[in-house]
């Protein structure tokens, strides 16, 4: 890492920190810094303990699930967006089937991705796959009261999101409860995902690992509080987590009524 003129940061939000110390410790000043992780306030932990690089959000909207020791997965589709800068990178760091692009609002991109992964800690919880989850109506149901819960929180910062996906983030509630069948037609590229596929949060509480749910729920939950908007839904969704990572039992195989 000496000589290291581009890092990629993909650790958990809560271990952002002591990667920082690392890479101040060990790459040179002049180096970019990509944040590809979950949630909003990684790259500023970034910024702030490494005040003299060039450090820059950035949003990855499908997922990878780990196949075997080593070996990993992606399961669901989409391009990388990071963040612009002074340094062009997205044409530097473009392979063969993994396509980068750069944004001047990285950070409504990020809100968009934020809202679909409140849906990680539900599939953590359900204990289904992604694609045997977006086939329930009930399960899509609660996708759809946690997301509108969200929205009327971002709503009251005056926060746009971009949605990630073909449906614009204000529509997606009401996608997500319509009958299945009627679903299945109109979100056809939402189900363009792995059967084995399941979130990174399942992931993590099958593992017996911390989750990133104050990154997510937990910052709506912060968020509301401040505009004075309750968020009923998230609040027992987190607590439905911890309960479950306390427990250490791995997934609570929840139903959508246990919610």
């Amino acid at each position: 890492m000496k000589k290291a003129t581009l890092v990629l940061v993909t650790v958990k939000t809560a271990d952002t920190a002591a990667m920082a110390r690392k890479i101040s410790q060990n790459t040179p000043q002049d180096a970019v810094v990509i944040s590809l992780q979950n949630g909003m306030e990684a790259a500023q932990t970034l910024r702030d303990i490494l005040p003299t690089y060039d450090v820059r959000a950035g949003m990855v909207p499908f997922n990878v699930v780990p196949t075997g020791p080593g070996y990993y997965h992606r399961s669901t589709s989409g391009d990388i967006v990071i963040e612009a800068g002074q340094k062009a990178l997205a044409d530097r760091l473009c392979q063969p089937n993994l396509a980068f692009t750069q944004s001047d609002n990285i950070a409504a991109v990020q809100w968009g991705k934020l809202l679909i992964n409140l849906n990680n800690a539900l599939n953590a919880l359900s204990g289904m796959t992604l694609q045997a989850q977006l086939l329930s109506r009930p399960w899509r149901s609660i996708m759809a009261a946690q997301m509108a819960e969200a929205l009327s929180v971002l709503k009251a910062h005056g926060i746009q999101p971009r949605s990630t996906t073909p449906v614009p983030s204000g529509l997606i509630p009401w996608v997500l409860r319509l009958p299945t069948p009627i679903f299945q037609r109109i979100a056809a590229k939402m189900l363009t995902i792995d059967p084995t596929a399941r979130t990174s949060m399942s992931y993590d509480l099958e593992a017996g690992k911390p989750t990133e749910i104050e990154a997510l729920q937990g910052l709506i939950i912060r968020l509301g509080a401040e505009k004075s908007v309750p968020t009923p839904l998230c609040m027992r969704i987190r607590a439905h987590i911890n309960q479950a990572q306390a427990a250490g039992r791995g997934l609570p195989n929840m139903s959508p009524a246990d919610i």
